[in-house]
């Protein structure tokens, strides 16, 4: 790393971690759950504690109670739906798209939660996304992108039976695109939703990243995936084809048909688990490397495509081999390849920030430890 570069360190290790995980285990199973709530919060303890950069460390706050509490809302309100649902089914589609409404407002009073119960150094995280926003992000644009693939396929579908072959492959190929660029322009739109409303203490965080290296992304991904499939349609394309001629024709599928079956699956698992590590590689670097902290602070990620692939593919290895016992050695494994590929570029000295971040908190008055989130187990 440069020498300006204050790389990120994860100092836990598997033994210690291997300790909290069996208890936090054992005791999720004797409570039939219940304590899964504080084993969230020894879990995320764990993990933050033990990340630090330019010698100060990461903590969390919440208690298990907080969140049994979210928890125990989400259920309650979804026995009370699925009971007016049953009783009456009209109201029921009322209340389903009032929950849907609600989803949005839910993400972000998650994304406050968090960030509020999470600090550096002593300084709290805050998040000040609003409601109408979150409702284009998660709600309004995926719908309307689904709407538009839909009516998209259901035209080339049309056209192909009145119109013509030709124009049905035109209104094909555009809902192919349109399909193919929608994922990356909307994951655009939720990561620069979470991040520029993220602060820590009262200091912004601003991702300048347009949606072109999305795009990228996505096109490097959809070639690993094409060029996978190509190879396998010639490998295997004739004896496939013979395959599902025997099975139209009622033929049961013998010794050879069946590991032709496996092979397919595996050549699908070739395509598409490296796609997800190669965007996700690619991603994680283009904005890390373009998200800067008010005070001129910045940060940097190169991590590899490659790297995250094999540590994924064999801590999952050894994870089903050791029947979950090695599940805290892989985690800790992963923390620690992210951490070391990650850095800070300190736009001015650290304790001189941290103190300021610290005053300006203070004189707002910001009270911290009011539940003003809720956190209900969604994935953010």
């Amino acid at each position: 790393m440069d020498s300006q570069v204050k790389g990120f360190e994860f100092r836990g290790n598997a033994k210690e971690w291997f300790g909290i995980w069996i208890v936090n285990l054992l005791l999720t199973i004797i409570t039939i759950g219940i304590y899964s709530a504080w084993a969230k919060v020894r879990t995320k303890k764990y993990f933050y504690n033990n990340t630090y950069v330019e010698g100060r460390n990461f903590d969390y706050h919440a208690t298990g109670k907080q969140i049994l509490i979210g928890r125990l809302i989400v259920i309650a309100a979804l026995v009370v739906f699925n009971l007016i649902l049953a009783a009456l089914p009209v109201i029921g589609l009322v209340l389903l798209l009032a929950l849907l409404a609600a989803l949005p407002w839910l993400l972000v009073r998650a994304m406050l939660f968090n960030a509020r119960m999470s600090s550096f150094s002593n300084v709290r995280f805050n998040f000040v996304g609003k409601y109408g926003r979150a409702f284009v992000v998660f709600l309004l644009a995926p719908i309307g992108a689904y709407l538009l693939i839909a009516i998209l396929g259901g035209g080339a579908a049309f056209a192909a039976e009145t119109v013509g072959i030709a124009v049905a492959v035109i209104l094909g190929l555009i809902a192919v695109v349109v399909l193919f660029l929608v994922f990356p322009v909307i994951d655009r739109m939720v990561k620069a939703f979470s991040i520029n409303n993220h602060k820590l203490g009262v200091a912004s965080f601003e991702m300048n990243v347009p949606v072109g290296p999305f795009v990228k992304a996505a096109i490097f991904a959809s070639l690993w995936v094409v060029a996978v499939l190509v190879i396998g349609g010639v490998l295997i394309g004739g004896p496939l084809v013979a395959m599902f001629s025997d099975l139209e024709a009622g033929i049961e599928p013998g010794p050879a048909q069946m590991g032709l079956i496996g092979i397919l699956y595996l050549l699908f698992f070739v395509a598409f688990l490296p796609a997800v590590f190669i965007y996700q590689a690619m991603i994680r670097n283009v904005i890390y490397n373009n998200t800067t902290l008010e005070g001129g602070h910045s940060f940097t990620s190169n991590v590899s495509a490659k790297s995250l692939l094999w540590i994924a593919l064999s801590n999952m290895v050894v994870v089903i081999c050791t029947l979950g016992l090695m599940l805290p050695w892989a985690q800790v494994r992963m923390a620690k390849y992210l951490a070391d590929h990650t850095g800070l570029i300190p736009g001015a000295d650290m304790d001189s920030f941290i103190g300021e971040q610290q005053e300006k908190v203070s004189a707002l008055g910001d009270a911290y430890s009011d539940i003003e989130g809720l956190d209900v187990g969604l994935p953010i």
